[in-house]
């Protein structure tokens, strides 16, 4: 405090107040967010009891992380500092929501041993909107649809209601999971398997078949599968031959053989549990021992 009585303090009497460096306080006084009362004979910018306040309400609200523009109007009365706070935390929550993906996606680096392009991509694919995300999997949709008027509309219907769409604070696993998927549905590999799956669907669909009938026939296998493997039914005996004719009724055994065995079904199934978990839900049940149950009583029906 200088001695004329005013109780007006200097910068330097200001710092060891609060223990803030005289330079930090001469830069906010420069910048405008902490302007002196006024000066002394000898220029020195003069403080009061007031400024003293104003000082440690900018001490906190710059130690928050709020930049000097927001300060100086919430100094200047132009804002409230609840307002500037609803605002800081709104753009906080958009870095903290960057921060993770960039998390997952290095920690995903770090765990395939990723080249250089490898991560280019990751990172690409993990900072798409959820309008882009949704184009990726809708393009995947007509591309394996495409042409075919006669197949299951509710296969088609439920591969489209299964958008990947990430949480705005996806886990590490959720982003490692969209990413895989991305890579998966762009595969045309895995656009051909699934395109094959399909026509096999669509030769089997006549046009008093109702929709949904496809999706029916894979929940009755797992039903009568289970079952059998539950009654201790073996794949060759006769009575699996009889499970087998109640699943399939006239169809080909050999056309449905051959579409179990596809390799499309392993992706099918990663595609699902892929989907399962970028959305946050538990994934599917894969039915392994039913299916092999099923493709064991029709290599043995082929056979005989």
């Amino acid at each position: 405090m200088i001695d004329d009585g005013t109780g007006l303090l200097t910068i330097g009497q200001l710092s060891r107040r609060t223990g803030l460096s005289v330079r930090t306080i001469r830069y906010w006084s420069d910048e405008g967010v902490l302007p002196p009362v006024t000066r002394s004979d000898g220029g020195y910018r003069l403080y009061d009891a007031e400024s003293l306040a104003r000082l440690e309400l900018i001490r906190t609200l710059r130690e928050l992380d709020l930049g000097l523009d927001d300060v100086r109007r919430v100094v200047a009365g132009e804002r409230t500092v609840a307002e500037v706070a609803a605002t800081h935390v709104a753009a906080l929550d958009a870095q903290i929501r960057a921060l993770r993906v960039t998390r997952a996606v290095l920690s995903t680096v770090a765990q395939r041993r990723s080249t250089a392009e490898e991560m280019t991509l990751m990172n690409k694919l993990a900072r798409l909107s959820a309008a882009e995300r949704g184009r990726i999997i809708d393009d995947f949709v007509e591309e394996t649809f495409a042409g075919l008027d006669t197949a299951d509309p509710a296969i088609r219907e439920r591969m489209r209601n299964t958008v990947a769409d990430m949480p705005d604070d996806p886990t590490p696993e959720q982003v490692d999971a969209w990413v895989e998927l991305a890579e998966l549905v762009q595969d045309p590999e895995f656009r051909g398997q699934m395109r094959q799956m399909i026509e096999f669907n669509a030769a089997d669909r006549g046009p008093d078949v109702p929709s949904g009938a496809s999706l029916w026939f894979f929940k009755r296998l797992v039903e009568l599968a289970g079952d059998a493997r539950a009654r201790g039914v073996a794949p060759e005996s006769p009575e699996a031959a009889g499970v087998l004719q109640e699943l399939l009724g006239d169809g080909d055994p050999a056309a449905v053989l051959e579409r179990l065995e596809s390799n499309a079904q392993l992706k099918v199934a990663r595609y699902r549990e892929l989907t399962a978990i970028v959305n946050g839900r538990e994934p599917l049940p894969a039915h392994t021992e039913e299916f092999a149950w099923v493709l064991a009583t029709l290599r043995a029906e082929l056979g005989r």
